[in-house]
């Protein structure tokens, strides 16, 4: 739990520090967008180079839970794109509401499919670097 917390903790942290800095353009929350693109790659490169690693156990099972579960948990947001999307929607904009869902949506999953795809370039990569 402690790992969890302490991930999670600096996710929130660094997620807070992104939307600060980029805030929102035209009316779409693109600190938010950002945080869950970004969120989503990493999420598809730790999930891809800890599942091709080896058993959940000791120092893996530590990383996924800090990483994870808490950095990550803790730095994507989708309680906060949903507010976002929601208040767009009501406040009368439903084509910007539909964009920023869509965008969200589909940009996160090209984005974890594009970390998996990256976790196993550099698996294979390392593996082809050490037998040499």
């Amino acid at each position: 739990m402690a790992l969890v917390a302490l991930g999670g903790a600096l996710g929130s942290l660094a997620r807070y520090g992104v939307g600060e800095t980029v805030g929102e353009r035209g009316g779409i929350p693109l600190g938010t967008l950002g945080v869950n693109v970004v969120g989503a790659f990493l999420l598809g490169l730790l999930v891809e180079g800890l599942a091709r690693s080896g058993p959940d156990r000791g120092r893996r099972r530590a990383t996924r839970l800090l990483l994870g579960t808490g950095f990550l948990g803790g730095f994507t947001t989708y309680s906060a794109f949903a507010l976002e999307a929601e208040q767009l929607a009501s406040g009368g904009d439903a084509a910007t509401a539909l964009a920023y869902v869509l965008a969200t949506l589909g940009l996160g999953y090209c984005a974890s499919i594009g970390g998996v795809l990256v976790g196993r370039r550099l698996r294979i990569r390392r593996r082809a670097g050490g037998a040499s």
